[in-house]
């Protein structure tokens, strides 16, 4: 007698397919802060197209930050996103994707820049935040809501944050007007068992609200792309990923990864490929993101990674104890 083979688990059981789950691409916005945002048009181009052929739902052009305190020529368009530039790349984006742009807590003149939704081809605005900063983010948040976008509340550095900051945080952002409030591991820090904490004490102010909660993970452990599979299975809805895993030091989790995991037919992966082939990877030279010693350091310790991406242009580069010891006991 055969064996009997294995029966295919029906789409309803994979935790990974829910029609519910939309992916942001952040390779633009988040790839940026590697080379001050200094992409040239055709890059650009070439990760929104893969973007709409690829079918994922919202691609973050950039930030939309202040001109005063980042002054254009010392950094590139993608760190203000000034519609016409945003329009020189998308037209009027007559696709199925979403475009996003994020402000900074702080470090945005919000209500002169983020124009009523009627005059501007973006969808979506993210509020980058500290807990401190809170007030001021609600604030950007009912800004961008009432000029017609959807929102995101986006709280950064959050394995800082006592639990009881954290608490009264969300109890805030629960009342506002952001549609989802997003998990964010900037300094790659975190493990599953710390996410399934997180992803509890976030649904739970969530969901009662009617809101979405996401999940941005950087790489600094090699986890940002475990860690959020499992914020997927405990529930977010909203997933960050950049292509080749493009970002800030460590990088982000790989979208090439992401698409794979999500068991989404409309998703497709060649886009993708093709675009890392051709645009993201013959930038790894010059802007040495992804996985590093130094990095995890940084994780390990859980700390910013701007110690390790200064380290990294050194003179000192590779001397991977000197920079281990001056973590340690930076005296």
């Amino acid at each position: 007698m055969s064996e009997r083979e294995p029966q295919a688990s029906p789409a309803s059981d994979w935790v990974s397919y829910r029609p519910e789950i939309k992916v942001l691409d952040c390779t633009i916005r988040d790839g940026g802060l590697m080379n001050d945002h200094q992409f040239g048009d055709e890059t650009v181009q070439a990760v929104y197209r893969a973007c709409v052929e690829s079918g994922i739902d919202y691609m973050e052009i950039g930030y939309i930050n202040s001109r005063r305190q980042f002054p254009p020529g010392q950094f590139g368009p993608w760190k203000h996103c000034v519609e016409s530039d945003v329009r020189r790349i998308v037209g009027d984006n007559d696709t199925g994707l979403k475009l996003s742009a994020m402000a900074d807590a702080e470090k945005s003149d919000y209500r002169e820049d983020i124009l009523p939704k009627s005059e501007s081809v973006l969808d979506m605005i993210r509020v980058a935040t500290y807990i401190h900063q809170i007030p001021l983010a609600l604030d950007m948040i009912k800004h961008a809501h009432d000029h017609g976008y959807e929102t995101s509340l986006n709280l950064m550095a959050l394995s800082t944050v006592p639990d009881r900051e954290l608490n009264e945080a969300l109890a805030l952002v629960a009342k506002s007007e952001a549609d989802t409030v997003c998990i964010v591991d900037s300094f790659g820090a975190l493990y599953a068992e710390q996410i399934d904490s997180y992803m509890n004490t976030f649904m739970g102010y969530a969901e009662p609200a009617g809101k979405v909660v996401g999940m941005h993970a950087h790489n600094n452990r090699q986890l940002a792309f475990a860690n959020t599979i499992q914020a997927t299975i405990k529930g977010a809805n909203r997933l960050d990923a950049s292509m080749a895993g493009l970002g800030r030091g460590a990088g982000n989790c790989p979208m090439e990864l992401l698409l794979s995991f999500l068991h989404n037919p409309k998703f497709r992966l060649r886009p993708v490929l093709h675009c890392i082939q051709h645009h993201i990877e013959p930038m790894r030279d010059a802007l040495k993101w992804g996985f590093d010693y130094p990095y995890m350091m940084t994780g390990v310790l859980n700390q910013h990674p701007r110690a390790g991406m200064a380290f990294n242009e050194s003179e000192d580069r590779g001397d991977i104890i000197k920079f281990y010891d001056s973590l340690e006991d930076p005296d």
